[in-house]
C-alpha cells in the first residue's frame, strides 16, 4: 500500500536566474501593492459614503473583500520565494494554499455572475431595482455564491488532500496547483481528474453563460438609448468590463479545460499569472474606482483628511 513520504514540495518558481527573480519581484510586489490599495480603497469608501449604500457597491465591496483573499493565498509565499530563493513549502502548506486558492477563485467566478445579474437588472428594469435587487436578496445572493463554491470545490480538494506522495516532489509552479499535485502523486488519479474536469465546465461555463446572458441583454438596452452620449458612457463601462472578463475567462479555460496536457510547462505559469494576478490588478479600478460616484466619494475623503491633518 502506497503511503506518503513527502514531507514538502519544492516550487521552481517564476525564473530560473536570479536577476529575472529580482525583476519580477519588483513587479509583484508593485501589483501586490495596487491589488490591495484598489480593493481596500473600494471597501472603505463604499462602507462610509452613505450614497454609496446600494446593492451593486454591496456586491463591489464583496468584491474587493474576495480579491484581497484570494491573491493573498499564494502571494506573500511567492515574494517571499523569489526574495529569498527559498523554494519549498510543507506538506500541509501546500496543500492549504491550494483548498483556499480554488475555494476563493470559485468564489470570484460566482461573484462575477452576480455582479453582471445586478448590472442586468439595473439597466434593463431600473423601475424594479429596488424591489428584486433588496438587502435580504443581495444577501442571499453572496451567501449562495461561497456556500455553492464551497460544495463544488470540497470533494475533489479532500480527495486530492487524502493522496499519497511518495516522491518526486518537485511542481514547476509558483503555487501548489492541483492538476501538479495529481502527476505527483503514487497512486492512480483517473477519477479526480474526471471528477474535477466536470466541476471546472460547470463553473467556468455555468458562470461564463450567466455573464454573456446579462451583458447581451445589457446591450441591446443600450443600443435603444436614444442619446448619443449616452450611449456611449454605457458601452465604454460594458467594454472595460468585458475585456476583464474574456482575459480572465480564456485563460482559465485555456489552462484548466486541455485534456491532453495536464499541466507543468512554463507556459502554464505565465497563464495563472494573467487570471490570478494581472486581472486582480485591473479589476477594482475598471470595476469600481473609475466610477464617477466612487471617483467622487474618493476626492471627498481624501479632501477631508487632508483638512483634518492641517488643523492645530
Amino acid at each position: 500500500m502506497n503511503r506518503t513520504t513527502v514531507v514538502e514540495f519544492v516550487l521552481l518558481g517564476l525564473a530560473n536566474s536570479r536577476r529575472l527573480e529580482i525583476a519580477l519581484f519588483l513587479f509583484l510586489v508593485i501589483a501586490y501593492f495596487l491589488i490591495l490599495f484598489g480593493n481596500f480603497s473600494v471597501i472603505s469608501i463604499t462602507l462610509v459614503n452613505h450614497f454609496l449604500q446600494t446593492p451593486m457597491y454591496y456586491f463591489l465591496r464583496n468584491f474587493a473583500l474576495l480579491e484581497v483573499t484570494f491573491t493573498s493565498t499564494f502571494m506573500p509565499s511567492t515574494l517571499y520565494s523569489l526574495l529569498t530563493e527559498r523554494k519549498t513549502i510543507s506538506l500541509p502548506g501546500c496543500f492549504l494554499q491550494m483548498m483556499f486558492f480554488y475555494y476563493l477563485g470559485t468564489c470570484t467566478f460566482f461573484h462575477m455572475a452576480v455582479m453582471s445579474l445586478d448590472r442586468y437588472v439595473a439597466i434593463c428594469h431600473p423601475l424594479h431595482y429596488t424591489a428584486i435587487m433588496n438587502n435580504r436578496f443581495c444577501l442571499h445572493l453572496i451567501l449562495s455564491c461561497w456556500a455553492v463554491s464551497f460544495l463544488l470545490m470540497f470533494p475533489p480538494t479532500i480527495m486530492t488532500v487524502q493522496l499519497p506522495f511518495c516522491g518526486p516532489n518537485v511542481m514547476n509552479h509558483f503555487y501548489c496547483d492541483a492538476s501538479l499535485l495529481l502527476q505527483l502523486s503514487c497512486t492512480d488519479t483517473g477519477l479526480i481528474e474526471e471528477l474535477m474536469f466536470v466541476v471546472v465546465i460547470i463553473i467556468l461555463f455555468g458562470t461564463l453563460t450567466v455573464i454573456a446572458l446579462s451583458y447581451g441583454c445589457i446591450i441591446v438596452t443600450i443600443l435603444h438609448i436614444p442619446s448619443s452620449a449616452g450611449r456611449r458612457k454605457a458601452f465604454s463601462t460594458c467594454s472595460a468590463h468585458l475585456i476583464v472578463v474574456m482575459v480572465f475567462y480564456s485563460t482559465c479555460i485555456y489552462r484548466y479545460i486541455r485534456r491532453a496536457q495536464r499541466g507543468g510547462q512554463d507556459s502554464d505559469k505565465v497563464l495563472s499569472l494573467f487570471f490570478s494576478v494581472l486581472t486582480q490588478m485591473l479589476n477594482p479600478y475598471i470595476y469600481s474606482l473609475r466610477n464617477k460616484q466612487v471617483k467622487q466619494a474618493l476626492r471627498e475623503s481624501i479632501l477631508k483628511f487632508s483638512g483634518s491633518l492641517r488643523q492645530p
